[in-house]
C-alpha cells in the first residue's frame, strides 16, 4: 500500500498512479510483445502495469525516479527480481541511454504511463533514438492522443513528428477515475506501432540519398511559425521568397496552403526541395 506521501508527492511531479487493472491489461496487449523482447517501462509507481507486463512471461526493465516507490517496488516483486524477470533502474528516463542497458534497435517494446508534463519530451526521446524500441504503448493526456493522429485532419508539429517515425493509433479511452490521484482530464492509451526512421532513409532505395532529419524538423518547425500565415509565408521567412516559390512549384502546392493541411509526404518533398 502506497502512502499518502508518496501519493501527494506523485502528484506534485505530475504522476498519477494507474489503479485501473483493465487499462493496465489493454496497454499491455497493445504492445503486443514478441518472444525474447525486453519490455522497457517507465515510471512503474505502484506497479499496477508492471504485474501485467510481468504476466507475458518476458523480461521487464523498469525505470523510477523516486527512490521511496522504488524501495516499495521491491518489496512488492521481491520474486520477480530475484528471478530476474524484472529490473528496476533508479534514473530520470530523460536521462536514460537504451544502449547502456542492453537495449538495441527493434529488440525491445516501452510501454508506460507518462506523466504529462513530459509527455512530448519522452516520445521525442524514443522515437528520435539510434535504439529506436519496435513499438510503444503509452498512457497519456486524451487531447495530446487526438492531436497525434490528428483526429481533426489538422497535421501539427507533434503530430507530424510522431508519424516520421511509426503509425500512431488510439487504443482505448481512459478516465480519470482510473487513476490515484484523479487527474482533472482523461486519458488514452496511445500505440505508436512499426516505429523505424524509414522515412528518412526511403530515397537511399532510389539513389537520391538520406533526408537529414534535423533539416526536415526544421522546415516543419519554420512552416509552422505562425497559424494565422500561409505555409509559403511562414517558410519565406527562413528560407527566402524565390527558394519557397521554386519548391513549392516542384511539389504542385499552392502559395495559399496552410501548414497544417499538408500530409507528411508533402512535407518530405518539401524539406528536400529546400536542401
Amino acid at each position: 500500500m502506497i502512502s499518502m506521501r508518496s501519493v501527494r508527492k506523485g502528484a506534485r511531479l505530475g504522476q498519477h498512479f494507474l489503479t485501473g487493472t483493465w487499462a493496465a491489461r489493454r496497454l499491455t496487449e497493445a504492445v503486443s510483445v514478441r518472444p525474447g523482447e525486453t519490455i522497457l517501462e517507465i515510471g512503474p509507481g505502484k506497479g499496477a502495469l508492471t504485474r501485467e507486463l510481468l504476466a507475458t512471461g518476458e523480461k521487464v526493465l523498469a525505470v523510477e525516479k523516486d527512490e521511496a516507490l522504488v524501495e516499495q517496488l521491491k518489496q512488492t516483486f521481491a520474486g520477480e527480481i530475484d528471478s530476474d524477470a524484472l529490473k528496476i533502474v533508479v534514473a530520470d528516463i530523460r536521462d536514460f541511454e537504451p544502449e547502456r542497458f542492453g537495449l538495441t534497435v527493434g529488440g525491445y517494446v516501452l510501454a508506460a504511463n507518462i506523466p504529462y508534463y513530459i509527455t512530448g519530451e519522452i516520445i521525442r526521446q524514443f522515437l528520435e533514438t539510434p535504439a529506436q524500441p519496435r513499438a510503444m504503448a503509452i498512457l497519456i493526456q486524451k487531447e495530446v492522443a487526438d492531436r497525434i493522429i490528428a483526429r481533426d485532419k489538422k497535421e501539427s508539429i507533434l503530430s507530424l513528428s510522431v508519424k516520421a517515425y511509426g503509425t500512431p493509433k488510439i487504443i482505448a479511452k481512459v478516465s480519470r477515475g482510473n487513476f490515484a490521484p484523479p487527474p482533472s482530464v482523461d486519458s488514452a492509451i496511445l500505440l505508436v506501432g512499426d516505429i523505424s526512421k524509414k522515412f528518412f532513409t526511403l530515397n537511399n532505395v532510389e539513389g537520391l540519398g538520406d533526408l537529414d532529419e534535423r533539416h526536415f524538423f526544421r522546415v516543419v518547425k519554420a512552416g509552422f511559425a505562425s497559424k494565422r500565415k500561409f505555409l509559403s509565408s511562414n517558410l519565406a521567412v527562413q528560407f527566402g521568397k524565390d527558394a519557397v516559390q521554386r519548391a513549392f512549384e516542384v511539389c504542385g502546392l499552392s502559395g495559399k496552403v496552410r501548414a497544417e493541411d499538408v500530409p507528411l509526404e508533402k512535407w518530405r518533398d518539401i524539406s528536400e526541395a529546400l536542401a
